[in-house]
């Protein structure tokens, strides 16, 4: 007897939930311009560009000229260069009849010349939002949905869409924007990772070809950063196709650690609308994806006209549902927060082997919570035992006096700041610990880490894992 669609919706939501059970934690959802545009009818990227094409008096010409005469990138994808040609003309009509478009203060120096492109983007998807996402909304099947979607209560939400839906639908998630996923000691609960930026600061936003140039030479981190999502989470793509450059260039770079050899990665579904889906029916389970060159990745995939039984199944997991996920996130970033002598309330990012100290002692608890104070130095000194003249010791950097040079050191860590935008000087963590010397001093400390990760920079090395420890 062939199987219908009945028996396709029973199967899938048996799936999802086993991977729920197994996985034994909260879904991350990775969401598109879909979602965007099924809820308040946003565009997609071509939809964007011509909107923006409309809107500028020196794009004279159809939008099919921009696209037939575009240099299309390694996944086949034109309009990072039309994206890049119309910042052009809103830079040249800004700066001449165009003016009065733009607020003042986009008109100095430091701004970047394509800031006009993305003012006006945002400014469009701001409107539509505010205009078209209206609560209830009219379509009672897409009320439902919402309702749904926010049941799930993901782990962490990513997206490469600009507009603020999600903050609405998540609104005790906590938006981390652009570089700074790479900085800072985020818990990973209850955040949305917007990695192409948002509207709210559209200087940020990446869309023309500089933006995705820097956007790559930086991606390995971020996609070090994201990999532990990737293989200890269930993982829904929403609003992505399968031919879907995003998509393509996220699992093209995380393949190597996550390929199962041409079988079906159990973890990961991609949801795919199909309105006219006929009941007799039994679509496909799994989806192959052309990463790069001739290699594939097979995928779960879902083909659904309604999201809602989609987003019930994946919502099955109830253990955390009457937990504040601000509470939540907040008693985790606590956990790396520790309270020391004279550097009062100063976070500190920490390794097991910190953790282990702290809990190892009969304080260690209280402490770890800030209700005491770690003021042991034998320990700090253990943990962070160089300065960073000791550490080029270590490294064997001389000076051309053959005396140890301090600055070989210091031009590494400026080195990972150009490449990654991270700092490790910035705050304390597993490679550094600022400690302060009465009221007016301080000393930079190091670990072995460090000299680790410096010694990989140094050689050329890749250092993206030891990136995502901070």
């Amino acid at each position: 007897m062939p199987r219908t669609y009945d028996d396709y919706v029973k199967d899938v939501t048996e799936d999802v939930i086993k991977c729920l059970e197994d996985m034994k934690c909260q879904p991350i959802l990775f969401v598109g311009s879909g979602l965007s545009k099924r809820y308040f009818g946003a565009p997609n990227w071509e939809e964007l560009l011509i909107e923006m094409a409309n809107k500028c008096p020196l794009v004279e010409k159809e939008f099919a000229y921009y696209k037939q005469n575009a240099k299309k990138d390694d996944n086949g994808n034109e309009f990072i260069d039309i994206g890049t040609t119309f910042a052009e003309f809103y830079n040249k009509w800004a700066w001449n009849e165009g003016r009065f478009e733009f607020p003042d203060e986009l008109f100095t120096e430091d701004n970047p010349p394509e800031i006009y492109l993305k003012y006006k983007v945002a400014e469009h998807l701001e409107s539509l939002l505010k205009k078209n996402f209206i609560n209830p909304l009219e379509d009672s099947d897409l009320n439902e949905e919402i309702e749904l979607i926010k049941k799930i209560r993901p782990h962490a939400l990513i997206t490469t869409n600009y507009d603020l839906l999600l903050e609405k639908l998540f609104s005790e998630y906590e938006p981390v924007v652009g570089q700074k996923i790479l900085r800072g000691n985020f818990t990973n609960y209850g955040e949305i990772f917007k990695i192409h930026g948002c509207i709210s600061d559209s200087k940020g936003i990446v869309l023309t070809k500089n933006d995705y140039d820097d956007f790559e030479k930086k991606k390995k981190y971020l996609s070090a950063k994201l990999l532990i999502f990737f293989a200890e989470h269930p993982l829904l793509f929403i609003g992505y196709s399968a031919e879907d450059p995003n998509i393509k260039s996220i699992l093209s770079d995380i393949d190597e650690i996550i390929s199962m050899h041409g079988e079906v990665i159990p973890n990961i579904y991609i949801l795919e609308w199909n309105p006219e889906i006929e009941s007799s029916k039994y679509p496909v389970t799994d989806k192959i994806i052309s990463i790069r060159g001739s290699k594939n990745i097979r995928i779960k995939c879902i083909v659904a006209s309604s999201f809602k039984w989609v987003f019930d199944a994946f919502a099955a997991n109830y253990n955390i549902k009457n937990i504040d996920v601000k509470i939540l996130r907040s008693l985790l970033a606590r956990n790396y927060e520790l309270v020391r002598s004279d550097i009062p309330r100063n976070e500190l990012e920490v390794n097991y082997e910190t953790l282990e100290h702290v809990l190892s002692g009969e304080e260690g608890l209280a402490t770890l919570y800030g209700i005491a104070l770690l003021d042991d130095p034998k320990y700090f000194n253990a943990a962070y035992p160089y300065t960073i003249t000791q550490m080029s010791e270590k490294l064997g950097f001389l000076n051309d006096k053959g005396k140890i040079s301090w600055f070989k050191s210091h031009k590494l860590i400026l080195k990972m700041i150009e490449d990654t935008g991270i700092n490790i000087k910035e705050t304390d963590n597993l490679y550094h610990l600022k400690v302060k010397i009465g009221t007016t001093m301080s000393v930079h400390k190091y670990s072995d880490a460090a000299v680790s990760l410096l010694m990989k920079i140094r050689d050329n090395e890749d250092y993206s894992e030891d990136i995502s420890k901070l």
